[in-house]
This record gives structure tokens, sequence and C-alpha cells, in this order.
């Protein structure tokens, strides 16, 4: 079973860019993020004509939004709104072998680390308290539980997911608080990094670049923004897991690369 996962920063605007890819590539799955697109604008009759007849999409006008579209049947779908407000930050699939997928689109925080002067880092620091809480409540529910969970979560957790430690350690996506969080979400599942399960530290692996470098690849000051994480259940399914680089290289592309996991699931 081979997942992607990939905030597109609007799928209207790249929807030729994610067929080309899903031609490429002929994942299973494919998790989008940022879709920028409310669900009765969103390009549905493209993914059906490529195959991807099974959707489920979350979204809303300019900002945000969640989809999952598969080649697979989907026997459940839900989604989760989290810190009281309705801004299609994450949905849910579960496929007929039982492993759900789970698709998030985590706050990136704006750009001053501190709560008390920005609220877009209060809101993604009390995102991410009430997924852990969350999490923690559904394990208790179903101890077996088998899940993917993938998307833009916004942080770099390690020195070796930036291209400097030491000059990120002040930046939104990289602090010590953010990474604090991250890890207690991970925690709350025992999470396994399946990406990391292949490619493994301390070898440096981005997902973002900025748009402010001309030359993105030669400059290389990259983060890992981007993750595909399983239960412990399923640790030792991960095939192959890579960043499909090549599509920063694409014409007005996105600032982040799809992220490429197959499973023997």
């Amino acid at each position: 079973m081979k997942i992607v996962s990939w905030n597109i920063n609007s799928v209207r605007l790249r929807i030729e860019q994610v067929i080309k890819f899903l031609e490429e590539q002929q994942p299973d799955a494919l998790c989008l993020q940022e879709l920028k697109c409310p669900d009765e604008h969103f390009p549905h009759e493209a993914f059906e004509a490529a195959g991807y007849v099974h959707r489920h999409n979350h979204g809303m006008k300019s900002y945000n939004g969640v989809a999952i579209l598969s080649r697979l049947p989907f026997a459940e779908v839900d989604i989760k709104h989290f810190c009281g407000k309705e801004d299609r930050r994450h949905c849910m699939v579960a496929f007929e072998n039982g492993v759900e997928l789970h698709n998030f689109y985590i706050p990136a925080g704006g750009d001053e680390p501190d709560v008390t002067i920005n609220e877009k880092f209060a809101h993604k620091l009390s995102f991410l308290d009430e997924m852990t809480a969350w999490w923690a409540e559904r394990r208790v529910a179903n101890p077996d539980r088998k899940a993917i969970l993938v998307g833009d979560f916004n942080i770099a957790p390690s020195e070796n997911d930036v291209w400097s430690h030491k000059q990120l350690l002040k930046v939104v996506s990289h602090t010590p608080i953010e990474v604090e969080k991250l890890e207690a979400f991970r925690k709350s599942g025992d999470f396994v990094d399946s990406v990391r399960e292949i490619v493994e530290e301390p070898e440096k692996l981005f997902s973002w670049w900025s748009y402010r470098s001309r030359d993105w690849r030669a400059s290389n000051k990259g983060r890992r923004l981007d993750h595909v994480w399983m239960t412990p259940n399923m640790a030792g399914t991960v095939r192959t897991a890579s960043v499909y680089d090549l599509a920063r290289d694409w014409e007005k592309p996105s600032d982040h690369a799809p992220v490429v996991v197959e499973f023997n699931i």
C-alpha cells in the first residue's frame, strides 16, 4: 500500500501537477493539505478521470483544507475539529483492511514563538495538546487500532530535520516547545516515524524549502515538516520511504514536496 502526503498549497492552482504525480507514482492513497478550496469547487472530475474514485475532502475558501484521494474503497470516513475551530485541519478514512488513515494540517504558528504576543503560536500549541489528549483517549478505547497518521505537521523535530539546528532553535517550526509537544503527541500513541525507519538519522532529510531561495536545491536550506507516522503494531511493514523532491523543481511548485511511503499491509 503506497501512501503519499503532500501540502499542495492550492489544489486547483496545481491540479495539473497533482495529476502528473499520480500518473507517474500511482499511489494507492494521496493525502493533500492546504487545499485552499471549498468543497463545492473541489476538482472531483480530474481525480475521477485519474482513477481516484474514492475521495474524502474537507476544505474551505482561501485557507487550510485536507483531502484523501484513493483507489481503494473506504469503510468509514470522519473528521475532527480542534480548539473549537472548524478550520478544516483533519480528515480520516478507514479502509476495508481495518487500517485508519488520518490526514492532518497542524497550524503553522506565525512568526514569533511567543504565546503572549502571537495568537497563532498559542493556537498551534493548544492544537498539539488537544491532539495528544484525543489520541490518548482513542488508544484506551481501542489499543489494537492500526493507523497511519500523515500530514504537514509544521514541525521539524530532529536536528537532522533542519538545515541548521543552531540557527533555527528560535524559529517557529523547530523551537524546543514545539518539538516537546510533538513528542508528547507521538508518545500518546507510541507512533513510529515510518520515514526514519528507512532514511535513518543522522542523514539529513527535508520536505520543505522556502520560496525565498532562488536556487533552493543549491542552498538546500530545508526542513522536514511533513510526516508519515504509524501505530507500533505496524512496525516492520515499511518497504520504502522517500521525499519526491523532483516536484519542487516543477513550474510554480508548492514549497512542500510529496512524502512517499510504501507499506506491506
